[in-house]
């Protein structure tokens, strides 16, 4: 009993201090600028644990997009994921494949809720690497990050959401941090 009684006091020490108009624990009234101190260290905490908690996620849910390029953008490469045989060691070299690999998509391959575990269907490629450079019918095979969702569009008219990945763990927190505020 005493220890959640302890607890408690200094659970309300460390949340009261950041509160605006609060007293400190011997009842006088805390200095503005000492309020101030108190909510930028609370906002920085809060924000530093939302983004470890995101950079957790990322990490769980990490995918290795296999698959051919089916758009090459400033941003990255629209990529149907899933040919798993791209996986295969003679062709791990590099992170791009050349279009004329014989490659095929097995139908009945299934994307499991397992890290680092292949991506299957359609997908948005971002933060890739500069070298080699990766065009239209190329397949790809790399280790990315959720980082939300991109809006893709195969025909004028057409509009598809489609899961949003980033090559970089760094800019995937950064981006699903941005899609929060």
């Amino acid at each position: 009993m005493t220890s959640k009684w302890i607890t408690l006091f200094l659970l309300v020490l460390t949340t009261g201090c950041a509160q605006p108009g609060v007293k400190n624990h011997s009842g006088q009234a805390l200095p503005a600028e000492q309020k101030s101190i108190s909510n930028e260290t609370s906002r920085t905490a809060s924000s530093t644990n939302r983004a470890e908690l995101i950079r957790t996620d990322c990490i769980a849910g990490r995918r290795i997009i296999c698959g051919r390029v089916l758009q090459v953008t400033l941003d990255g490469l629209v990529v149907d994921s899933g040919y798993v045989d791209l996986l295969r060691p003679a062709l791990s070299q590099s992170w791009v494949v050349p279009a004329n690999v014989a490659a095929s998509r097995d139908p009945n391959v299934l994307e499991l809720k397992t890290p680092g575990t292949p991506c299957i269907g359609l997908v948005f490629l971002t933060n890739i690497p500069k070298r080699p450079k990766v065009a239209n019918y190329d397949y790809v095979a790399i280790t990315a990050y959720p980082a939300g969702e991109y809006i893709y569009s195969p025909a004028p008219n057409v509009q598809k959401t489609i899961r949003k990945f980033s090559a970089s763990l760094a800019i995937a927190v950064k981006l699903n941090l941005q899609s929060l505020d």
